[in-house]
């Protein structure tokens, strides 16, 4: 079993017995392994000790969402450059368009990204979704396009992709997406949550001027194209409560709990 896959597996335990104080020894046997592999399992995934990591894990997610959407409207991206297909490469269905893609081992699982030249047009997590369903949804989206394997080509998107979640790196990474204009003005929205924060579907609603929208808002976060990149993990319910997520709940969990451990590293 993989490091992340043991991590969902102890988020899966914890998650079913949050109403019960749990040790690190009653994880580590569940995943069956000794507390001292657990507690270097989980300092090699989080880079923090296990207390910390049942802590963060455990916090109520309500009390640190945005504050309203104008926090969103105000904020400003410089770390992801988002790229709409223009007009001609949507009447052309991205003819003359040639699209790598690779699966690459991350914090969170196997991940499959796609690149154009002008940037990442699709990320999402293999042990989700088969990689032959990807492929056909790569496909639809861009029918006239060259698509090829080349894992050497999309290696270097993984590291910028952590390195963006955490604020790391300098430089902006681009994304390259097809969608509505609808999805795209949400997507952007999603750009201005700071990583490590949390904002409601109303709050994305309201910050694109479409207060009532956030059914649709929702809608068009489970359509995003590029996991991580464009953080839909850090939209929740008003309540707290984690709502929905293409990969899973507990792969939404799993990357809001990394980003923040790595967050407070990094600062």
């Amino acid at each position: 079993m993989s490091e992340s896959q043991l991590i969902q597996k102890a988020m899966r335990y914890l998650t079913e017995h949050a109403s019960e104080l749990v040790s690190v020894e009653r994880v580590a046997m569940h995943l069956e392994l000794s507390p001292d592999q657990f507690q270097q399992l989980v300092c090699r995934w989080a880079g923090t000790t296990p207390k910390r990591f049942f802590q963060v894990f455990g916090l109520d997610r309500g009390k640190y969402l945005l504050q309203s959407a104008d926090s969103i409207r105000a904020a400003s991206d410089h770390v992801v450059r988002l790229e709409a297909m223009s007009c001609s490469e949507y009447r052309q269905h991205g003819r003359q368009i040639c699209i790598d893609y690779g699966v690459h081992s991350s914090p969170f699982g196997d991940l499959f990204i796609a690149i154009t030249l002008r940037g990442i047009c699709r990320a999402g997590f293999v042990d989700f979704t088969e990689l032959d369903d990807m492929l056909d949804e790569l496909r639809k989206a861009w029918p006239l396009s060259l698509i090829r394997e080349n894992s050497q080509s999309t290696g270097h998107v993984l590291t910028d992709l952590l390195g963006k979640m955490q604020r790391s790196e300098s430089g902006p990474v681009s994304v390259h997406v097809r969608g509505t204009n609808f999805q795209i003005a949400v997507w952007r929205a999603l750009l201005k949550i700071p990583p490590g924060e949390l904002a409601s579907y109303a709050e994305v609603a309201a910050a694109i001027g479409s207060p009532k929208a956030a059914r649709a808002v929702g809608n068009a976060i489970g359509a995003n194209p590029v996991a991580l990149l464009i953080p839909c993990h850090r939209v929740v319910q008003q309540s707290g409560a984690l709502g929905g997520y293409r990969w899973g709940l507990t792969k939404k969990r799993m990357v809001q709990v990394w980003e923040k451990m790595h967050l407070e590293i990094v600062n």
